[in-house]
């Protein structure tokens, strides 16, 4: 039985692998956050019956978020490889992963920040309007802080979301955590390597999950 434990895996490699992944998880998150959160607010405000209506806007950027979450994402990061290549000039290891990664979130969490700023009741934008306020204070004083707890948990989904796309990212290279995983659990038969990895994206989803759900539920009792 034991010899199924027997791996080829060292401690300096898995921890190099936890790291790329977290670099690749933070990096892509954050790039994907600054376009994602302002796309969902433009999809929200400029809809029909939105604080901004724009038809011909929403008609455009509606239908490319359609077509890019519609996209797997090993699918997506083949498509996308000349674009990889041209912006970051490889399209291997973790800056090769990073863009098809921040192209794969950042209409994701569009979508979800839509989701949560549609849950807002209107009565919240109807004393926004009687107040006078603007666009804009509409948006940073109203939407935002109403929805903040529900944004936390859009978030904490499209983290672990991006988790998962790291561990594809493995099968081209990528590095991190899947590409370790593909390479020793699946190619060298390596059983450690294979539970070991599958334990730490657990333990660090149940993490991710458990802190998003606290500060919202804090967020939501403020």
């Amino acid at each position: 039985m034991f010899e199924y434990f027997n791996s080829a895996v060292t401690g300096d490699q898995f921890l190099l692998a936890l790291y790329d992944t977290l670099v690749m998880v933070s990096i892509s998150l954050g790039f994907g956050s600054l376009l994602g959160i302002p796309l969902g607010i433009i999809l929200v405000t400029c809809r029909p019956g939105g604080i901004l209506p724009n038809p011909v806007l929403h008609q455009i950027l509606n239908p490319i978020v359609n077509i890019l979450r519609s996209l797997p994402f090993i699918i997506l990061l083949i498509t996308i490889l000349p674009i990889t290549r041209w912006l970051v000039n490889t399209t291997i290891g973790t800056p090769g992963a990073i863009v098809p990664l921040v192209v794969f979130i950042a209409p994701y969490i569009a979508r979800l920040v839509e989701s949560s700023l549609l849950e807002i009741d209107d009565g919240i934008l109807e004393s926004a309007n009687a107040m006078g306020a603007t666009t804009f204070q509409t948006i940073w004083h109203f939407m935002l802080p109403e929805a903040a707890s529900s944004l936390i948990l859009a978030l904490t989904t499209a983290t672990i979301g991006l988790l998962g796309a790291t561990a594809m990212a493995g099968t081209v290279g990528a590095g991190g955590i899947g590409d370790l995983a593909i390479t020793y659990g699946y190619q060298r038969f390596d059983v450690f390597a294979t539970l070991s990895t599958a334990l730490v994206l657990i333990i660090i989803v149940q993490l991710l999950q458990t802190a998003g759900t606290g500060l919202a539920r804090r967020i939501r009792r403020e």
